[in-house]
């Protein structure tokens, strides 16, 4: 019997093939490049090993090739059958997650933590802010990731993983201070934990520990390979930092050279939702952005999310709202709102009220603006992403507000932003808090 670095047994007799999939576990976990390789290369060693395919369909989907995920998935259950039950409800955890099942393999991934709660692979895709829960459509999701993790600690100690996983829950939860000590435990352990380094940027984001994070990402970004799934996602926010210290020349350059659509080869929803926030948020600070730019994220987007999702959904109409193509946004919305009705949407109403509040924005109609997102601010959750990326909607409100005269309402929605709310990279913010 062969076990893995947490100590479960696996299904398969070859060593290679497990050595393969531990060394692609830690990539996949580490956002480095290489996992998929890793698993391909358990495959060849065993091809009958189940886990290594449903590990090569979790990359599929997050590269967004959902058919080969899909084909691996299924062959990961059917071979799970002559596997440990462990290892069956793992397959399933996979199968029901890359078929958009996601209410089901939330509902295995109790069931198998339960039982195994060192299934880190299992667990996995219900961490961060584009998992299970992140992408859960409920308002309570946050307090929810933090509940379900707390119990695991104990049996995880001090995992490196486990360690970086808490801590974006807890961030994301309004525990930043408690979190950034998680994190930085986590990169004290592996340096080269792409997720810790991010999670690591967060922290620093919420704080408003701006120049910290600058001289935390210029250290250690030049050495993560652009294959590496969080690559263009940590550009990004270089790129966010150089926006709020004014240096929009260095910003430019984080962002066209690392996460532009014809150089990035990061999962496509990075590319898109990076892509459409740095464009509008850099509009909202007051620099220039070129239709021909708007364009072509615009081409991007639709080629990737012909039916864009959860969070795709918000900053289509972002985009479609910046080049002012009020006919398709128009549609766009139609179709939102028909979601809704029919309980397609899993965010619910807030997801064509923002797409509203983006036209009216754009159309200078800054009191509807106001109107539109103020009632729903606390609803905002929904659409999934980060609080770092749901600023998006946060500063488009402010922005409304100072352009509409009501200078009070962006100082009480800055103060309530705690110490991110001291910088805010919007025209006329200065001096806010």
């Amino acid at each position: 019997m062969l076990w893995d670095r947490y100590g479960l047994p696996l299904s398969t007799s070859s060593e290679a093939a497990r050595d393969a999939y531990v060394a692609g576990v830690d990539q996949l976990l580490g956002a480095q490049a290489g996992a998929l390789s890793s698993f391909e290369h358990a495959i060849t060693a065993d091809p009958l090993f189940a886990l290594a395919h449903a590990a090569r369909a979790r990359v599929k989907q997050l590269a967004n090739e959902p058919e080969e995920a899909r084909a691996s998935a299924t062959t990961a259950v059917e071979l799970a059958s002559e596997a440990t039950p462990r290892e069956q409800v793992h397959t399933r955890i996979f199968e029901a997650l890359v078929n958009g099942r996601g209410a089901q393999a939330l509902s295995l991934t109790r069931q198998q933590l339960d039982a195994h709660p060192l299934d880190a692979v299992a667990l996995s895709p219900s961490v961060g802010v584009f998992g299970l829960f992140g992408f859960s459509g409920r308002s309570g999701r946050e307090p929810e990731l933090v509940q379900l993790l707390a119990p695991l600690a104990s049996h995880y100690g001090d995992d490196w993983w486990f360690l970086s996983a808490q801590a974006f829950a807890l961030i994301e939860n309004g525990q930043a201070v408690a979190g950034q000590r998680l994190v930085e435990r986590s990169l004290d352990l592996n340096r080269d934990n792409a997720n810790a380094a991010h999670i690591y940027a967060h922290a620093l984001y919420e704080t408003g520990q701006d120049q910290a994070a600058a001289e935390f990402l210029q250290n250690w970004l030049p050495g993560y390979a652009p294959e590496g799934q969080m690559h263009c996602h940590l550009w990004w926010h270089m790129a966010m930092v150089e926006m709020l210290e004014h240096d929009h020349e260095a910003m430019w350059k984080s962002y066209l050279e690392n996460c532009w659509p014809d150089v990035s080869v990061s999962p496509p929803i990075n590319v898109v939702t990076d892509g459409v926030s740095l464009l509008w948020r850099a509009e909202l600070a007051g620099i220039t952005v070129s239709a021909a730019r708007w364009r072509r994220m615009r081409e991007y987007l639709q080629a990737q999310f012909p039916k864009p999702g959860i969070f795709v959904d918000v900053h289509l109409a972002f985009c479609l709202a910046a080049l002012e193509d009020w006919d398709a946004l128009s549609v766009f919305i139609d179709d939102l709102e028909r979601a809704d009705v029919e309980q397609r949407l899993a965010a619910g109403p807030v997801v064509p009220i923002i797409a509203r509040a983006a036209a009216a924005f754009r159309q200078g109609l800054h009191a509807e603006v106001v109107a539109l997102l103020q009632p729903v601010l606390d609803e905002v959750v929904r659409i999934g992403g980060s609080r770092a990326q749901r600023d998006l909607v946060l500063n488009t409100l402010i922005a409304a507000g100072l352009r509409d005269g009501q200078r009070e309402l962006a100082v009480r929605l800055a103060r309530a932003r705690g110490g991110r709310g001291r910088l805010i990279a919007v025209a006329g913010a200065e001096g806010l808090v």
